[in-house]
């Protein structure tokens, strides 16, 4: 257990930091383009960023569930990466199907990458709706200047 959780954590930690890094250029951009005094953002524009926003998000996720993949066929679990892959996708949504199991010497890696995946997909909806709420504070204080 003790070797699970040391090759594990390292991989959570940058898994965090991947997060933590798409996150904070995820917001710098929204902020600079709704900086005060900058003219009204236009429906589309607003879609725009936080689709812009949502797809950089995702693609963090996305490169943390190959990551752990990548680390299943390092430590001879799979032998395809594609299988890898599925299987951390399913541990990293916490979906559990139980379809494939991983040996007993790394089972609990399944678990830690759920933690890291609640986590992460916790923070990028955090994010978007933080982003999606400012617009709408933008919005509303921009109506009532003109009213």
């Amino acid at each position: 257990m003790l070797k699970t959780l040391v090759i594990g954590l390292p991989v959570m930690l940058l898994c965090l930091m991947i997060q933590a890094t798409l996150t904070g250029l995820s917001v710098q951009h929204f902020l600079r383009s709704i900086t005060p005094g900058a003219p009204q953002l236009k429906t589309l524009a607003n879609i725009r960023l936080l689709m812009v926003a949502m797809l950089i998000l995702m693609l963090g996720n996305l490169l943390q569930i190959t990551i752990w993949g990548a680390l299943f066929v390092w430590l001879g679990e799979f032998t395809e990466l594609s299988e890898a892959v599925y299987h951390s996708a399913v541990n990293y949504a916490s979906l559990g199907y139980g379809d494939i199991v991983m040996s007993k010497s790394w089972k609990l890696l399944g678990p830690l990458e759920a933690v890291n995946g609640v986590l992460m997909c916790g923070m990028t909806a955090g994010v978007l709706m933080s982003m999606l709420q400012l617009q709408i504070k933008q919005i509303v204080t921009s109506k009532h200047l003109l009213d």
